[in-house]
């Protein structure tokens, strides 16, 4: 059995557009502390993360304390939009959850998403027999994994933690198959 702790990242400094380079607020510094604290006791073996900086940086902190790198898994990455800002995130949410195949032009659709992460995780978890993983992720790449092995996770389940950042899930697997899903949200 494994353990894999996902963990969504911490409040993101949205006055940056740059998806990529977007650094954690002071705020979501002192909140990747407490994911540190939480996760330190967890014996965890192995530290991924979607290359995104606001990912990378909200799991240094448990990266420095219990001494392991954190690997860059590039198909972790958050889903892309558009090349443009997206004013109605709200709106453009809602159509993709009702439509896994919606896309803006130069986007990626949630299947295309939900495609890329579940082949890296399956990856992963193919490496690790019964470790405690942990893996620095984003609010829509997270909700499709979820959605893949729960699929009463809809938009209403993802409109419920959009704002909650940072948060954790612990999806417990034998092999690649997930046994439970649990959130954490008080650490």
């Amino acid at each position: 059995m494994s353990n894999v702790y996902f963990v969504r990242h911490a409040t993101p400094d949205f006055s940056i557009k740059d998806e990529l380079l977007r650094p954690l607020t002071e705020e979501g510094i002192k909140d990747s502390l407490r994911v540190a604290k939480y996760l330190k006791s967890k014996d965890i073996t192995k530290i991924y993360s979607s290359p995104y900086k606001r990912a990378v940086d909200t799991v240094s902190n448990l990266s420095s304390i219990i001494n392991l790198d954190v690997e860059v898994v590039e198909g972790l990455r958050e889903r892309k939009i558009c090349n443009e800002w997206i004013e109605d995130f709200n709106e453009f949410t809602k159509k993709q959850w009702s439509d896994f195949l919606y896309k803006l032009e130069d986007g990626e659709c949630l299947k295309e998403v939900q495609d890329r992460n579940i082949k890296s995780l399956q990856k992963i978890l193919s490496e690790s027999h019964n470790e405690n993983i942990v893996i620095g992720t984003h609010g829509t790449a997270l909700s499709t994994i979820i959605n893949y092995y729960n699929n009463t996770f809809n938009y209403e389940s993802f409109n419920k933690i959009k704002n909650i950042m940072p948060f954790i899930v612990c999806i417990k697997f034998k092999g690649t198959n997930a046994t439970s899903i649990e959130f954490i949200f008080d650490f």
